[in-house]
Formats: C-alpha cells, sequence, structure tokens
C-alpha cells in the first residue's frame, strides 16, 4: 500500500512540475500542447503513464523547439492529431475521426 501512495505522491508532484513547464510556453505552443493533451487523454490505457510520458516527451519537445522561435505549426505540421496519432500506441476508437477534425481546427485557427 506505501508503494501505491508513494507513486501517486510522486506522480502528482511531477504532474504539476510538467503543468508550471508548459505554462512557461509562448501562447501558440501552449494553445496546441494544452489541445493535444486534452485529445490524447482520451486514449490513455490503465492508469494513464502511457500518455504523460508520451506529454513529457513532446513538452521537451516544445521548449526546445520555442527557445529557438520556430512556429509551432511549422514543428508540428497543420495536422495536430496526425502529429498526436503518431506517438500514440495503436488503437480503434470510433470518435477517432471526429476528435481529429477538432483537433486540427487549432492549427488551422493558428495559421
Amino acid at each position: 500500500m506505501n508503494n501505491i501512495l508513494t507513486r501517486l505522491i510522486g506522480d502528482k508532484k511531477d504532474w504539476k512540475r510538467m503543468e508550471a513547464r508548459a505554462n512557461e510556453l509562448p501562447a501558440d505552443y501552449r494553445t496546441v500542447y494544452t489541445e493535444m493533451k486534452n485529445y490524447m487523454w482520451r486514449f490513455t490505457t490503465s492508469d494513464g503513464m502511457d500518455i504523460v510520458d508520451i506529454l513529457r516527451d513532446i513538452l521537451d519537445l516544445f521548449e526546445t523547439e520555442a527557445a529557438t522561435d520556430r512556429n509551432v505549426i511549422d514543428l508540428t505540421g497543420p495536422d495536430l492529431a496526425a502529429f498526436c496519432d503518431a506517438r500514440l500506441p495503436e488503437q480503434h476508437d470510433a470518435y477517432r475521426d471526429k476528435l481529429r477534425n477538432n483537433l486540427n481546427e487549432v492549427a488551422h485557427k493558428l495559421v
């Protein structure tokens, strides 16, 4: 039981650190990151750590590229859903097309 509590508390602290880092991103990166996060959570498995690891990698990439003043859409491409899907485990979901279209609307607004 102690291991579970330690893991939950540690995971929560890690998540809060990630969110603080994301809040420091430029507005366009922050917008895309937030929308990607919302999209990807719909495809999580079990405890969600699979998505947290993917989001951590994306956040690292976004921080690096934002520091070079690169436009977020130049980095991800206009198909944000494809950028996310390439990082997600293979899944079959009836709502994926609708979710992809909703996410890609974010990119269209930023272009």
